[in-house]
């Protein structure tokens, strides 16, 4: 048999164009459907980086074939402060283009299916519905921040500014046959934010690599990752990981970090919290010198460490060494920051927004607790450094979640069985 022949249509992905969580779910997609044997027609913006030996042999495998579609822009935007206008101007322009191309793929026989992400498949939705293509079109909106997030507060006037791509993801979602939300908790927002109905709704997990993660669980290296940093094997280390914006809620964490220390400094003792702990923050971003000020104001100072943005097998040691995994995300997607973590059998304390719910158990894998709330973050760290045996057991519970639902060795078979349940809904409409 002929192998199916998928187009992947994006903004972007991580061995392009660098990190992020959109741009590694691609990068695992694209991985793994070549793996089972799929051809890829990749629809995306040049690389914008520096590819190494693994990145290549992917981008050079013979099932591969790649379509650069040019990004666009106004002189002065993509920059900080600019996003806005760059991702409601040029994005759209991109997705029109790059749809466009996946339409005369489709057109000319040379594709069964077009798997969008975003608003980077805009033009192949208009031709779509305009033309009656009858290749099927799957859908994934991800997190959706044009539309406010999950969990955030909606600003009226960003909402204005943000309703050109608004209005592209919709059209997006109303021609496509089957649109992913992530989890089962997003369902209600992508039926609400892209006005459809749920029954058009599937959920597809993002998911993690435990072949890689389990490749990079380097003991020893996360010893060396402590001692570098003179943290010792006795303290707690609190690790998190992302981008420093201000919706990753690293600030509240600080100050819930603060109100622990000042518990530890009282006179009367919290039984437990004499545990001393550090906090590693890895990422880089446009807070962080913000936060870095902020935790030398708030005394927590001498316990933090920014490590900035580093390279795989760092990131992956700090998961392998660290004690607890705290995620304060004002507002999320996916979360694969928080996926990695669980992989690496580390309890976790989130916030109850996005799809986190559905991956961190309160009191079985970790904690979960209100976005924003200094107080309660403050609570569950106060929990978890008082039963610090209760750790590894949680660890190990979060483990067996990403094993039975967020593996992409599972994932996969489930995406596939979307795709040929629609090509098989084409075939027997076009027997009719």
């Amino acid at each position: 048999m002929s192998p199916l022949r998928i187009a992947i249509v994006t903004r972007a992905m991580a061995s392009l164009h660098g990190p992020g969580g959109l741009e590694r779910h691609v990068d695992d997609l694209v991985r793994h459907l070549l793996a089972s044997g799929t051809a890829v027609t990749l629809i995306t913006r040049p690389s914008t980086r520096v590819v190494d030996s693994q990145q290549s042999e992917i981008l050079n495998h013979q099932n591969l074939t790649f379509h650069p579609i040019s990004y666009r822009t106004f002189p002065g935007f993509g920059y900080r402060g600019t996003t806005i206008l760059d991702r409601n101007s040029a994005y759209p322009f991109f997705g029109w283009r790059a749809g466009r191309v996946a339409a005369r793929l489709a057109q000319d026989g040379q594709i069964d299916l077009v798997h969008g992400h975003g608003a980077s498949v805009f033009g192949f939705a208009r031709t779509r519905q305009l033309d009656n293509c009858r290749v099927p079109f799957v859908l994934n909106p991800h997190g959706m921040e044009e539309f406010g997030g999950f969990g955030q507060s909606r600003s009226a006037l960003k909402a204005l500014a943000n309703r050109p791509l608004q209005l592209a993801v919709r059209a997006c979602a109303h021609a496509a046959d089957c649109i992913i939300a992530t989890d089962k908790a997003m369902v209600p927002n992508v039926v609400s934010n892209l006005r459809t109905q749920e029954s058009r709704v599937t959920v597809v997990p993002n998911a993690v690599d435990l072949e890689i993660c389990d490749s990079h669980a380097s003991v020893e290296l996360g010893r060396q990752q402590r001692t570098t940093n003179g943290i010792t094997p006795s303290e707690l280390l609190i690790l998190s990981v992302g981008r420093l914006d201000k919706n990753k809620g690293f600030d509240v964490l600080a100050r819930a970090l603060a109100q622990v220390n000042q518990s530890q400094s009282d006179q009367t003792p919290v039984s437990g919290l004499e545990q001393n702990w550090r906090w590693v923050v890895v990422g880089e971003g446009p807070e962080h010198r913000a936060l870095v000020k902020l935790v030398n104001q708030l005394g927590i100072g001498g316990r933090t460490v920014f490590t900035g943005r580093l390279s795989d097998a760092d990131v992956h040691a700090w998961y392998e060494t660290a004690s607890l995994f705290i995620h304060p995300t004002l507002y999320e997607g996916s979360s694969l920051a928080t996926l990695e973590a669980m992989a690496h059998r580390r309890p976790v304390i989130a916030t109850m927004v996005g799809g986190l719910p559905d991956k961190v158990e309160h009191g079985v894998s970790g904690w979960l607790v209100e976005p924003g709330s200094v107080t309660a973050l403050a609570a569950a760290i106060r929990d978890a450094i008082g039963q610090t045996e209760r750790l590894a057991t949680m660890g190990q519970a979060g483990r067996s979640i990403v094993e039975r639902d967020f593996s992409w060795n599972t994932v996969i078979k489930d995406l596939l069985a979307v795709y040929r349940e629609l090509l098989l809904r084409v075939e027997t409409l076009g027997d009719v």
